[in-house]
């Protein structure tokens, strides 16, 4: 499907504010951005590099006063996630190198607290893929998924002792547990088409059979529409803007997702 995505942001700036942001969806092997638009308002220089996970970041000093980025784009996307039952456990001697840093524990997902959590989870089922799968619809059946109940991300452990969270709240808990079974996990920060209320999504993705798997314990279908726009280990690596100093915060966010005729 072919997908247009915006967002919008709008600070009060009381002095001089730098800023790193991450806005900007790269193409992929699940999606193609076909074009894009980036606007600061007011123009300011910005400069660009790719992080450590690979993720487009843009280094700015936001001026005070009314400041606002607006950013779209327009991507070529797939109608369904790829699904691969029965795919393999990749044992980690086996593993790339750049995929090991998603075995480890990490701030929001404290995976070496969830192994006997995690066996109990995926037993019966095989190693990889299905292990995986399990733990999703163990999500989907244990944790409450409350969209817009909070706005600080919980870890792992917090959000199995609540028991229900918004969506990168559930995605910690999947990838922690994961990773507790040697299973590669990392955090997806970017766009849903159909997500309802309409705001900035995020989902977990598992290395098995070789490559990356989606997974969204928020959603009960397999449908496509998803467009990344940040990966990490967890919530710290992927915000969609940093600031430093004196604490901002945007008195305006507003996502859209909509479908383009090809």
């Amino acid at each position: 499907m072919l997908l247009q995505t915006s967002c919008k942001l709008t600070f009060d700036i009381t002095l001089p504010t730098p800023f790193v942001l991450m806005l900007r969806p790269r193409s992929g092997a699940q999606q193609w951005v076909s074009s894009e638009e980036y606007l600061l308002l007011p123009s300011v220089p910005a400069v660009e590099f790719t992080d450590d996970y690979g993720n487009l970041c843009q280094r700015l000093v936001a001026p005070k006063g009314e400041f606002k980025i607006q950013t779209s784009a327009r991507v070529k996307t797939t109608d369904w996630i790829d699904v691969e039952p029965g795919g393999d456990f990749i044992s980690v001697q086996h593993l790339p190198d750049d995929v090991l840093k998603y075995l480890l524990p990490s701030r929001y997902c404290e995976s070496d607290r969830f192994g006997e959590m995690a066996t109990q989870i995926s037993a019966g089922h095989k190693p990889g893929y299905d292990q995986v799968e399990a733990i999703n619809q163990w999500l989907q059946e244990t944790i409450r998924y409350e969209p817009g109940s909070s706005f600080t991300p919980l870890s792992a452990a917090e959000i199995n002792r609540q028991q229900s969270g918004v969506c990168k709240d559930l995605a910690h808990l999947g990838i922690a547990l994961c990773r507790s079974l040697c299973i590669p996990a990392r955090l997806v920060v970017g766009y849903l088409y159909g997500l309802t209320p309409m705001e900035l999504h995020a989902w977990f993705e598992a290395y098995v059979a070789g490559r990356w798997y989606t997974f969204d314990a928020t959603q009960s279908t397999k449908c496509g529409g998803y467009v990344a726009i940040g990966y990490g280990r967890d919530a710290a690596d992927v915000a969609i803007y940093n600031q430093f100093g004196p604490s901002v915060h945007a008195t305006e966010q507003v996502a859209t997702v909509t479908l383009e005729q090809a």
